[in-house]
Formats: C-alpha cells, sequence, structure tokens
C-alpha cells in the first residue's frame, strides 16, 4: 500500500506579527502638497524604520475614489496602525510621542476601540474637535477623549487587528469616515475623538456630490438595519430594533403562524409562476 507523505499546517498563534507600527495612507492629487505633509510626519518622529508610506496617485485621473481607494490601504497596510489622511494635513502641532500617548489612553480605556479621530461627533449638537484650520485659527469643542459616532476624514487612524473596510456599494470622496465608523460599530468596535491637534489646511466641501453620498449612506443603512426574519438550516428567527417584537415574534405561537403564512405564500408564488 502506498504510504502517503504527512501533509503540513501552519499554525496561527494568538499574537499578530506587523512588519510596521504605522502604515501612513493618502490619495494624492498634488504631489507637491503631498511631499510637504510626508516631511511633516518625519519631522514629528515619523521614520521609515517603523512606518510605511502609502499613496494612491490620483494626480492625473481618478484611479480610485475614496471608498474604494482606502480599502485598498485598509487591504494592503502592514502597520499595526493604519493612519488615512489627506494630503493637505501638516502635524506642526502634536507629534509622534502625543499619538501614542493618545493611543494608550484609550487602550487603557476601551480595548475594543478600532478608530480615533481629531474630529468628530458623540451625537446631534454633540461635536468634538482639535483643530486648526487654513486661517491659523485653533478650533476646539467638546472634551476629548469623546467616543463618537462618525469622525472626520482629515486624519483616522485605524487598528489593523480589527480588520475594518468600507463599503463596496457606496462610493464618492465624502462621508467615508461616517460608514468606517458604523462598520466598526456593527462589528463590535468603537470609536474615538482624541485630543491631537494638527493643521488642516481646508474646512472641507459640502458640493453636490457630498449630499449624494449622504442620500446613498442612509439608503444603504436604511435597508441594512431593516427588522427581518432569518432562516438557516438549522433555525429561524426575527430581529428588529425593537426588544418587544424581537420577544413576540420569537414565540413558538408566532412563528407558527409565520411559517404557514410563507407555506400560503410560496405556493401561491409558484402557482403563479407555473401558470
Amino acid at each position: 500500500m502506498e504510504v502517503l507523505n504527512p501533509i503540513t499546517s501552519r499554525a496561527i498563534s494568538g499574537k499578530q506579527i506587523f512588519p510596521y507600527k504605522y502604515s501612513v495612507c493618502t490619495l494624492v492629487t498634488n504631489p507637491d502638497e503631498y511631499q510637504e505633509m510626508l516631511q511633516s510626519f518625519v519631522n514629528a518622529g515619523f521614520n521609515t524604520s517603523f512606518c510605511e508610506f502609502l499613496h494612491i496617485d490620483n494626480s492625473q485621473s481618478n484611479a480610485y475614489e475614496a471608498f474604494s481607494g482606502l480599502n485598498k490601504f485598509l487591504q494592503e497596510a502592514q502597520g499595526k496602525y493604519i493612519i488615512l489622511c489627506h494630503q493637505d494635513i501638516l502635524l506642526n502641532y502634536d507629534n509622534l510621542e502625543v499619538l501614542e500617548q493618545r493611543i494608550a489612553e484609550i487602550e487603557a480605556m476601551d480595548p475594543k476601540w478600532a478608530i480615533i479621530g481629531n474630529a468628530g461627533a458623540v451625537g446631534i449638537k454633540n461635536k468634538v474637535y482639535r483643530i486648526t484650520e487654513g486661517d491659523g485659527v485653533f478650533r476646539r469643542c467638546g472634551h476629548p477623549p469623546a467616543k463618537v459616532v462618525s469622525v472626520d476624514e482629515n486624519f483616522i487612524l485605524v487598528k489593523k487587528e480589527a480588520n475594518l473596510a468600507l463599503s463596496g456599494d457606496l462610493s464618492g470622496f465624502h462621508l467615508y469616515g461616517t460608514d468606517l465608523c458604523i462598520i466598526a460599530s456593527i462589528l463590535g468596535y468603537s470609536a474615538y475623538v482624541v485630543n491631537f491637534h494638527l493643521l488642516h489646511k481646508s474646512k472641507g466641501n459640502a458640493d453636490k456630490s457630498f449630499f449624494t453620498i449622504k442620500e446613498n449612506l442612509i439608503k444603504k443603512y436604511s435597508k441594512a438595519f431593516e427588522a427581518r426574519f432569518i432562516e438557516t438550516t438549522m433555525t429561524k428567527f426575527y430581529f428588529s430594533n425593537s426588544p418587544f417584537l424581537n420577544k413576540l415574534m420569537n414565540t413558538g405561537f408566532m412563528m407558527f403562524w409565520i411559517r404557514q403564512y410563507f407555506k400560503f405564500k410560496f405556493r401561491k408564488d409558484l402557482k403563479r409562476k407555473i401558470q
């Protein structure tokens, strides 16, 4: 009888090894401005011994819009922490040492964090930020560190091991920070705004495309979060955002009548197709 060689398998350990501590990722439309940004990172303490700098060249045309481009960064970056940032920021104030202090503070507060930003919102009429904009005025609001539901896109730090990704059915250059926070929340992670002060040369641009993306984001999550029945090969259940309905609809009595309804509906639809 032929003796087969044993099949080898690589064991996965609980500890992840990252080639870099930081991956700094940027969509570039202005190479000169991007180089200025890179130099500010180096001056602030980031260097290639423990950092990688990744970019997508959109200077001639939009090779990638933000959702698809940043997903490429999130997939390919090898840093423990992935920084998604605009090319028009400068680390002229706080440096790497301050950032690492802020990360340590959040890690101690909430090990299940996945996103850190310098601006965002806790809820309605409850923004929080520490930033200087192009006019040179330092702006502050709220009390960081604060757990938030959205972060501004100028500077977003993502924990690699959270395995986050942006929506594949949204596109454009706005609201991807919000989308990322929603995805993180669904996966059981948190987002925070911390006191990390930098210069952002612009104030953002809520153009026509911004409102188109906003409408598409609302449609997407209205559909994603709608109440529904789920059936698997082993069980069936109902879920919604109502604890009362969840309890009621998952009782044996209600499930019996629900099954009868769907059996009747299936037979009726099948009969219509045959005719």
